[in-house]
């Protein structure tokens, strides 16, 4: 897979696992390599992943995400395009049958003060290897997708993955083989409506 389709084809994927495929642990392995090549802020590399194939942690942590992304559907999302709300209520029927479940952390906690420069070395480098993880899924012909409902109960879920005090959920990625390959780009806004030159608002050319 050239470059350009890994990734204008890399799709969130929650209606197209395929739930009953195991997944090596050598493919997730190799996946997490190439994710810690990720740009890390002054190289800190203070990035931890959990990799969880254990049904009881998954059944555990699954309670918590359906509890909340079933809340988070009916109160904030009512109005969302159907097609993305049945997917999404697909994955929180499913979510313990998904074969493995990865949860990057971060060393450290956010500031208090949510000050954005803070906010941003901590949290730039994970979400680049975060995605870096997910494209290297699916150049090996599996799917994910960046989901945050078991954050809403992040203490909860802290107690049951057993975390040390510092730190940092980011997501949980639900990681399995697809029942499809021929993944296509998603319609997108033009670029001449979201980038500007120099100025807010000042198109590009």
């Amino acid at each position: 897979m050239d470059s350009d389709t890994m990734l204008s084809t890399t799709r969130s994927v929650r209606l197209k696992l395929d739930l009953d495929r195991p997944v090596e642990h050598e493919v997730i392995d190799d996946c997490l390599r190439l994710a810690l090549q990720a740009p890390t802020p002054a190289n800190m590399q203070n990035w931890r992943w959990l990799v969880i194939r254990d049904q009881g942690v998954k059944n555990e942590l699954g309670a918590l995400f359906r509890e909340e992304g079933t809340a988070y559907i009916a109160e904030e999302a009512a109005g969302a395009p159907e097609h993305a709300l049945r997917s999404g209520r697909h994955l929180i029927d499913v979510i313990e049958r998904v074969p493995v479940l990865v949860v990057p952390c971060l060393l450290g906690r956010p500031p208090a003060d949510n000050n954005p420069f803070d906010l941003s070395v901590l949290y730039g480098g994970i979400f680049q290897a975060t995605w870096s993880f997910q494209l290297a899924l699916r150049s090996r012909g599996l799917g994910s997708t960046f989901t945050t409902y078991h954050l809403r109960r992040a203490a909860e879920a802290a107690k049951i993955l057993r975390l040390p005090d510092g730190i940092t959920q980011t997501s949980l990625i639900p990681v399995a083989y697809t029942t499809v390959t021929d993944f296509k780009p998603a319609p997108r806004l033009p670029v001449s409506e979201v980038a500007y030159a120099d100025h807010w608002g000042t198109p590009l050319r």
